[in-house]
């Protein structure tokens, strides 16, 4: 929210300085996030009057100018402005000045042959306002500041405070809450409003509510006999700081009262009305064309406020563009309401529509301030505009009661750690707003909806006193040191990571929301969101991969030429999300070199070394794994596989992508990738955290090597585990070393030779033992059609 400084002190008395107020800003909790003075763009600029003024020789419709800003000799300025005339007094900005409005630098120049110095300046130009017909004419008395700075000369020197306010923060949606909070922190006093009612006479309006649920309390009256006009310079310049753009008076009061109080409110044009107003449910098709002149359709759920020709304003949200103020209207019924907040987010969320009045309303404005709003903005209608106010019709009754919480002072220490006195804690709160009797029964104002608890209570002393106050405390050495608290998952997940970044591979973090044609190759998204902040980020990712394959050609753009990625995050199917591993390498695995000569690419088998080195980290079985065929669609035929515990239990993928999806999702030259399914894993619960005792065997190990005749398409792997199988005590370990295939094995054969390693616990292997485990060896390969080779 933003607000200028002089604005702020309109409602705080306080000698501050903005350095201390911004600082103390932050320190309550209302997080300054930029400071700027429109002064400092315009200071370069200077009062200067035209002394002398005549035709330009060579173009009809420009003059030449002299000018005098105080310099010791005056520039001569070609000039297009219809006002230009001698005698008059206006902004002028010399050579080397920055033109905001139009964006460029002032330099000399030949305008038709002629030289000019400088350009006297519109108020387009300076982005005072909208005006471009002509040069600023200022006060003749402004000739007393020639060669003075327009910033300072036109009192410009006003800071304008942009801060970050929090949803629960509604009471600060106003530049007067702002101040109560600054005033409580000791940075001033608040200054009381002006509670002068203004002069009503005759009948309120007709306004009543239909909608109880939705719209509680309508209040209205109405101003007529009034003039509209634009808003005065004040008004205008504190919108203006706000980010608001000036319409009219009868707006601006609107929006102004807003900003100020927090309160939103709207102005119709009594003449474009069709009888009373009521605040109702739409009928369902029911449809408005709003303020910003976009046509919305509505349902049953939507409060709106409708006469007998049918609904004018979404309640809350914003007025509609039939019955609008404009600069003819001459009487105005002025609506302030209070909107229940759960109603306005679903209606705003339907909608997708958004606006000032709905952030403050969903948020919750203060239901007890309906008679001090519609007074506040009666009172400036008839100051600006004229005319005579109505009494006030009040339908309905605002939410205004009360919550009372027993508070106990000594909780400020036991829960926050500081140690506030009771009377400092009283006087924090009062000035807050809260009420304290003699037995610490505190009544929460009207205007804080965020206050449920004495946590709460304890939260606004410390706010208010200073987080800083908070001392840092270390732990007494007879607390020992915390126990642990990561669960077995958590541990494994830690594990992984560890040993996926030791192996070489960068870790990434990417958005968990993917675009529909992201999620497309990997079976598309479970979930969607029906309001996202773009197309590109609408799915829940089903998968790691489109998000590392976006990283991947990102780094491969910046020149990356061997790529390695990995990520931890959650992939979204169903009613759960899965915690995953997802690892991508794209580019050269390895570079040329005298050795290898030209650069290598990566393969499935380098997926799957990772996922091993990954998996065993974690703690799977990894010797018990199988491997089976074809991990999926967005894999490349042939080139993947998936790694089992039994036949149904998936632990991991792996393999190349298909040549389809990296061109789908503009990924260039080709990719390997895995994903490790961590929840897949078992995960072991150890009661200890000391390591297994390191118990190396006594004996040392034993190589053989068997040469096995098979089918060509069977998996080298089941050879394996049936060579392991033979004997799961002696033998350790068994891999695959060589693959011959030719003419003279037969038809459809191929030859696996596989290195088996005996470890002997008890006694050295006699020949004996070692032809009874060949034996037992080449029983079981047979099993798989396997013979003995030679």
């Amino acid at each position: 929210m933003k607000f200028s400084l002089s604005w702020l002190k309109a409602h705080l008395e306080t000698d501050a300085s903005l350095t201390e107020i911004t600082e103390k800003l932050t320190d309550i909790g209302l997080e300054l996030e930029g400071l700027e003075n429109p002064a400092d763009a315009l200071r370069p600029f200077r009062v200067a009057k035209v002394i002398e003024a005549g035709p330009h020789p060579n173009a009809d419709k420009l003059q030449l100018l002299k000018v005098d800003d105080g310099s010791d000799e005056p520039w001569q300025v070609v000039c297009g402005a219809p006002n230009a005339k001698k005698d008059m007094v206006g902004v002028f900005g010399p050579p080397g000045t920055y033109i905001p409005g139009s964006d460029f630098t002032l330099k000399p120049a030949k305008i038709r042959d002629v030289e000019s110095f400088g350009m006297m300046c519109s108020a387009r130009e300076l982005e005072l306002g909208d005006d471009h017909d002509g040069i600023i004419e200022l006060d003749a008395t402004a000739a007393d500041a020639v060669g003075q700075s327009y910033a300072d000369y036109a009192n410009l020197d006003d800071p304008v405070i942009d801060i970050a306010i929090t949803p629960n923060r509604q009471d600060c949606m106003g530049v007067r809450g702002v101040a109560r909070d600054l005033a409580a922190a000791g940075l001033g006093k608040l200054i009381p409003l002006d509670g002068t009612a203004p002069e009503r006479s005759g009948a309120g309006p007709d306004v009543r509510t239909e909608d109880p649920d939705g719209c509680p309390a309508f209040y209205g009256c109405t101003v007529s006999g009034l003039t509209n006009g634009a808003s005065p310079d004040w008004m205008q310049a504190r919108l203006k700081s706000a980010g608001q753009k000036p319409i009219n008076a009868l707006v601006d009061i609107t929006n102004y009262v807003m900003l100020d109080h927090g309160r939103p409110l709207h102005v119709y044009d009594v003449s474009k009305l069709n009888g009373g107003l009521v605040a109702r449910k739409a009928v369902d098709g029911e449809k408005l064309v709003a303020l910003n002149d976009k046509e919305y359709v509505l349902d049953q759920t939507m409060t709106v406020i409708a006469d007998a020709s049918g609904a004018h304003d979404i309640g809350g949200i914003m007025g509609g563009a039939e019955t609008g103020s404009e600069e003819s209207t001459t009487e105005v019924l002025i609506e302030c309401a209070y909107f229940t907040p759960e109603n306005i987010a679903r209606t705003g969320q339907k909608l997708m529509l958004t606006s000032d009045a709905r952030q403050r309303f969903e948020r919750g404005v203060d239901p007890a301030f309906l008679d001090d709003g519609i007074d506040i903005a009666t009172r400036l209608v008839l100051d600006l505009c004229g005319g005579s106010a109505s009494e006030v019709t009040r339908a309905g009754t605002p939410p205004t009661s009360q919550r009372s919480i027993a508070y106990d002072p000594a909780k400020c220490l036991l829960l926050g750690g500081v140690d506030v006195t009771e009377d400092r804690q009283k006087e924090i709160l009062e000035a807050l707003g809260f009420s304290v009797d003699g037995t610490w029964q505190v009544t929460v104002p009207t205007w804080r909806r965020d206050v449920h608890g004495w946590q709460d209570l304890v939260e606004e002393v410390i706010r208010i006193e200073g987080l800083d106050a908070i001392p840092s405390t270390p732990l007494p050495r007879q607390a020992g040191v915390a126990k642990p608290t990561a669960s077995p998952e958590q541990l494994a997940e830690r594990k992984a990571r560890r040993a996926a970044a030791a192996s070489g591979l960068n870790e990434t973090v990417t958005w968990s929301f993917i675009s529909e044609k992201e999620a497309a190759p990997f079976g598309g998204g479970t979930w969607s969101l029906a309001n996202p902040i773009s197309e590109d980020l609408k799915v829940m990712r089903p998968s790691l991969l489109p998000g590392l394959i976006a990283a991947a050609q990102r780094n491969a753009d910046r020149g990356a030429s061997s790529i390695r990625l990995f990520e931890v995050g959650r992939r979204y199917l169903e009613s759960t999300e899965h915690p995953t591993i997802g690892l991508i390498l794209a580019g050269a695995g390895q570079p040329r070199s005298w050795q290898n000569g030209a650069a290598t690419k990566f393969d499935a088998y380098d997926a799957k070394a990772h996922v091993l080195e990954i998996l065993l980290a974690a703690g799977a079985p990894v010797g018990k794994l199988m491997d089976f065929g074809e991990a999926g669609d967005h894999y490349h035929p042939g080139q993947s596989a998936t790694l089992r515990l039994g036949p149904k239990k998936i632990l991991a993928a792996y393999g190349a992508l298909h040549p389809n999806v990296t061109k789908a999702l503009g990924l260039k030259g080709g990719a390997v990738a895995a994903e490790i399914f961590l929840d897949a894993i078992p995960v072991k619960k150890k009661s200890g955290h000391m390591r297994d005792a390191f118990a190396p065997p006594a004996l040392q190990a034993v190589s053989r090597d068997f040469a096995f005749i098979v089918d060509a398409d069977l998996a080298a792997n089941d050879l394996v585990r049936a060579v392991k199988g033979a004997d799961k005590k002696l033998i350790t370990d068994a891999r695959v070393f060589d693959l011959f295939e030719g003419e003279s094995l037969g038809e459809g054969k191929k030859s696996l030779a596989v290195d088996v390693t005996l470890q002997p616990t008890e006694a050295t292997l006699t020949e004996e033992d070692l032809k009874a485990l060949t034996d037992k060896v080449v029983a079981s390969a047979s099993k798989l059609g396997a013979e003995l080779r030679g």
